[in-house]
């Protein structure tokens, strides 16, 4: 990774954000009303043509995979493009992986925003070097009623940028979702940051594009998932190692669900490795951003996240 201080730069006022579709697709009301909530913040959008296009073959994908896979392309190489914003999530961003130029993501290096199915494509960006952003997403988050406050600290947090000796705390009040605040382990550790979605992490293992774990610190969240699945998913990535391989856990938001802390508790705090639960990212309100891919000083005794 790069040795510069910015960790993600600020994005300045009138900087273009180009809107791609790699994973699940939006209403065309909502496509319609990008321009607008980009200008309101003072940004320009993009919007590449696979955010109205549907593949009638399998309805859960935003075009097929070339349109997808062009887009993303196109918006790397697009010298008036600043940074990459995801349309949403559901699923799609696996499928693309061995087919994007990782050359040209490397070349570019725009940061790319995104959560949910976009975990797949943070993978994809940490090989590569770059940081990216855990973030809320247009068409899942920003233009829906009750998302106000995440969307404006989305974007006064991308106006500011993220550098070294940052430090980044759980502080935004929840609105009643479960999560995972009542978790930790008190200790400090060093390493990278990454993970995302807990059904992504797990899916990665066995591809070129798993997460290098060894030493890092791994953030989860999922969403919809039943006690049973989450209870597979964490088991997935023990047998794989994962888990002992860490230096630390960072717990966001598990939605949509039934309560799954106390698996949780039985699985990951007899490690004994630092752990901080409760960080507001994730399926739910807040989802606050967290840049993904760089070095931090997790203290989970002062339940805070310090960019090094």
């Amino acid at each position: 990774m790069s040795r510069d201080p910015w960790w993600i730069p600020p994005l300045p006022p009138g900087s273009t954000v180009g809107i791609v579709a790699p994973a699940g697709p939006a209403d065309a009301d909502g496509v319609a009303a990008l321009p607008a909530l980009y200008a309101r913040h003072g940004l320009k959008a993009k919007i590449f043509p696979g955010c109205s296009a549907r593949w009638p073959e399998v309805d859960y994908l935003s075009g097929d995979d070339a349109t997808r896979l062009a887009d993303l392309h196109a918006a790397l190489a697009d010298p008036e493009v600043a940074v990459l914003h995801a349309l949403r999530g559901g699923y799609g961003c696996m499928r693309l992986l061995d087919a994007v130029d990782a050359g040209r993501v490397r070349r570019a290096g725009k940061c790319l925003i995104g959560y949910s199915d976009l975990t797949a494509l943070h993978a994809l960006w940490a090989l590569e070097g770059l940081a990216s952003l855990h973030a809320p997403m247009p068409a899942s988050d920003l233009l829906l009623p009750g998302h106000e406050a995440d969307a404006d600290a989305f974007f006064a947090a991308l106006a500011r940028g993220w550098q070294a000796g940052d430090v980044l705390s759980p502080t935004a009040e929840r609105s009643g979702q479960v999560d995972t605040q009542p978790l930790r382990v008190p200790g400090i550790c060093e390493g990278r940051l990454v993970g995302g979605n807990l059904s992504l992490v797990a899916a990665l293992l066995g591809t070129p594009w798993a997460w290098r774990t060894e030493g890092a610190v791994l953030f989860l969240e999922d969403v919809s998932e039943s006690l049973y699945r989450v209870d597979r998913l964490l088991t997935q990535l023990r047998l794989a190692g994962v888990l002992e391989a860490v230096a630390g856990f960072v717990l966001g938001s598990f939605t949509e669900s039934d309560s799954p802390l106390a698996l949780l508790e039985r699985t990951l705090l007899p490690l004994g490795k630092p752990l901080l639960g409760g960080w507001p990212s994730g399926h739910g309100t807040p989802n606050r951003a967290l840049p993904m891919n760089l070095r931090v000083r997790l203290d989970a005794s002062a339940g805070t996240l310090s960019l090094l």
